[in-house]
């Protein structure tokens, strides 16, 4: 069976149904799936469940999945950049479980590995704490988080190899790594897909059992959520 396929909707087809909950990679507008994401929008399946470092800005990466209303509850650490994330939630249509960045990144990692739970020092205190299990080691107080198992995890790579063995390029690493393998189906947008036996194995990030399904996305233009500019210096 090919686990190359010819776009999105194709590599998405058969997977999509409504509740179901997604693990994203990306940070910002840095290495998101954008077509994954566009193939999920057009499909109109409703009542997802993201979870996701954020969810990207207005109208773009996932902001498109909250200004289509398909989005249900988000699981994030951050959601400042994105207005209608914040209306929505303001005014009670989004359900949302605020978690550490480092936590949440351990709690997708932890759920690939196997691991049901964990206890960490981060939120001890806090509302993120409210109504968690906490335990003490070493005369310290420690907060019980649940590692994370999604039904689909998209995720954005570099290059690829034709059994699935994946690199990612610099910072676009960031939550593509550890969602890639939150989950039992995997599907990858890459640049590139190159013959195996290409890629040197000491610089792969994610075999080739945790992708399913993986495509070459069509090249789009990079987008930037900040653009900060200075006059030019003339000599």
């Amino acid at each position: 069976m090919t686990r190359i396929y010819p776009d999105a909707a194709a590599a998405l087809d058969g997977l999509l149904f409504d509740g179901m909950t997604i693990c994203a990679g990306g940070f910002g507008l840095c290495g998101v799936p954008e077509q994954l994401i566009d193939a999920i929008e057009h499909s109109g399946v409703r009542d997802l469940i993201i979870v996701s470092n954020n969810a990207g800005v207005d109208g773009v990466g996932l902001g498109k999945l909250l200004r289509s209303r398909q989005v249900a509850k988000m699981i994030s650490s951050y959601v400042g950049e994105n207005k209608e994330f914040e209306r929505q939630y303001l005014a009670g249509e989004l359900e949302i479980e605020f978690c550490p960045q480092g936590t949440l990144a351990e709690r997708c990692r932890a759920g690939g590995a196997g691991i049901p739970g964990f206890y960490t020092k981060t939120g001890v205190g806090t509302q993120v704490a409210e109504g968690k299990e906490t335990r003490e080691f070493g005369g310290e107080e420690y907060l019980l988080e649940t590692g994370i198992r999604a039904d689909l995890s998209i995720i954005k790579g570099w290059k690829a190899d034709e059994a699935g063995n994946l690199i990612f390029r610099k910072t676009a690493r960031n939550f593509n790594q550890p969602m890639a393998t939150a989950s039992s189906m995997t599907v990858a947008e890459v640049e590139e897909i190159v013959p195996i036996g290409t890629l040197d194995p000491d610089t792969i990030h994610v075999p080739g059992i945790f992708i399913k399904r993986l495509f070459v996305g069509t090249p789009l233009p990079k987008k930037i959520e900040f653009r900060v500019t200075r006059p030019r210096e003339i000599a």
